[in-house]
């Protein structure tokens, strides 16, 4: 198998058609075998009818549907499971990302060696205000905190060589950010190709303006995993050491100071210096606890199934799966 392509989908049923299509006109004539895998993510429309009908009438076609929906990153998880192909391409359902662009970015991930390739939408025909102001203030804080210089972590349409997808972790909501998981496990030829943006068919976009400050919540969050997930205590125990040291030197100076100075002036306890000796040995004592108990969770953590798959279009698929 050459190329897999991974689309993640939600309630796009007006879409598959014509993207069915589009992608058997861009790659029939470029590649020797390919397969499209549809990911339902527990649509409400007729989207899985319309992917069964796909299935049947294309062998190269293939679907797996969820019991309801648990996000875009359960979705490419589970595609990226069952991806068999040398290289691996995600890309919306929504007629926005171009099949034709499959072609040129597999081929500029094997020229220069790379290990990913992200699509970039230069020119968008999205709402100024509401998604194009916003995404560049996203890409640019996202830019500087993960050290990835791409200009656009939002783009559904990436390339991967098979072993980045399978050995790499897509949890939560970190589906923007595949590339920066790939370049803390070590696949950090990365590399981006201006694409064609298309606008919106059918339907509505699944995500609002809020998605921008989730995803940089996102991000801090990856940053900390990637940082101090295999080692909490690192992080933990050095602010707690800081609290007590603080803590303490505020207890020894009260100490001389009502021993051995201001044997006369009033309690100790109605002195703000006491308070702050108090919080800072609280803090410091519960970060402690935190790090410890981070360490514990590493050390008993198991693999947490992240969706339920209730059909598949193809037996093969749901054992691959499993």
């Amino acid at each position: 198998m050459d190329i897999s392509i991974v689309i993640p989908l939600l309630n796009e049923s007006e879409s598959l058609e014509p993207l069915q299509d589009w992608i058997n006109r861009s790659l029939e004539k470029g590649t020797s075998s390919f397969e499209i895998l549809f990911i339902d993510d527990g649509s409400s429309d007729n989207s899985w009818e319309i992917i069964t009908q796909l299935a049947t009438q294309y062998p190269h076609s293939h679907g797996i549907g969820f019991s309801k929906n648990f996000g875009k990153s359960q979705a490419l998880h589970a595609g990226f499971k069952i991806a068999q192909g040398d290289f691996v391409v995600t890309m919306d359902a929504d007629l926005q990302d171009s099949p034709e662009e499959i072609i040129p970015m597999i081929a500029q991930l094997k020229e220069q060696k790379l290990d990913l390739i992200s699509g970039w939408k230069k020119k968008r025909y999205d709402s100024i205000l509401f998604k194009n102001l916003p995404s560049k203030l996203f890409n640019w804080a996202a830019r500087k905190v993960s050290g990835v210089q791409l200009h656009d972590f939002n783009c559904g349409l990436k390339v991967y060589k098979k072993e980045v997808i399978k050995n790499i972790e897509v949890y939560g909501e970190m589906h923007r950010y595949i590339p920066v998981i790939a370049a803390h496990e070590g696949y950090n030829k990365i590399d981006e190709k201006i694409v064609q943006h298309q606008a919106r068919q059918f339907g509505k976009t699944k995500f609002g303006v809020d998605r921008f400050l989730k995803g940089f919540l996102d991000l801090v969050t990856l940053w900390f995993v990637n940082g101090f997930g295999k080692r909490p205590m690192h992080f933990f125990g050095f602010w707690g050491t800081l609290m007590l040291l603080v803590g303490f030197g505020f207890t020894v100076y009260l100490g001389i100071d009502k021993l051995y100075f201001n044997t006369q002036s009033r309690l100790i306890t109605q002195r703000p210096e006491f308070f702050i000796a108090l919080t800072t040995m609280i803090l410091g004592a519960q970060l402690f606890i935190a790090g410890f108990l981070g360490e514990i969770i590493i050390r008993s953590k198991k693999e947490i199934k992240r969706y339920n798959i209730t059909k598949t279009t193809n037996e093969e698929s749901l054992k691959r799966q499993s």
